[in-house]
């Protein structure tokens, strides 16, 4: 049995209001990962604080919630094999200067503080950040036609 992953990914405001949504998601399933959970909304700032605890003390931090509160984003429960690398991977480098072409970042972002998307960067992360933006029961289980091909049993 192949072990899964559960990440979280979040579709920032910049990309909601770019209208990239779609090929996001696209790129996402076309990878082969499972999307089993989605909310979409204008994150509290609460929230957002919880979620960007970890830069409180930097200098960007009350610039950086303004910016994650400012319109809809869309975050997203994403499952598969080696989710959370893989989808550090689909999304670039965190600065679209150092991302390559044919990332997320490295297709659409110029700019460091509006790069897109988010997504955990180890499975402690993904955890914590699934916990503030999801209860578990907002977690889908189900079967797609994609893993028989997608995973040797």
């Amino acid at each position: 049995m192949i072990q899964k992953e559960k990440t979280y990914v979040m579709i920032k405001p910049d990309g909601v209001a770019r209208g990239l949504i779609g090929e996001i998601i696209t790129r996402i399933e076309k990878k082969g990962l499972k999307i089993i959970g989605m909310k979409f909304e204008i994150m509290d700032i609460n929230i957002a604080k919880e979620h960007y605890k970890d830069h409180s003390e930097k200098p960007f931090f009350n610039k950086l919630i303004n910016y994650i509160t400012s319109g809809p984003s869309l975050s997203m429960i994403i499952e598969g094999a080696n989710a959370i690398k893989i989808m550090r991977s689909i999304n670039g480098s965190t600065n679209p200067s150092e991302a390559l072409i044919g990332t997320i970042r490295g297709d659409y972002a110029i700019d460091i503080g509006r790069n897109i998307i988010h997504a955990s960067d180890s499975i402690r992360s993904a955890e914590r950040e699934l916990s503030i933006h999801f209860k578990k029961e907002n977690f889908l289980e189900y079967k797609t036609i994609n893993d028989n091909y997608i995973y040797e049993e």
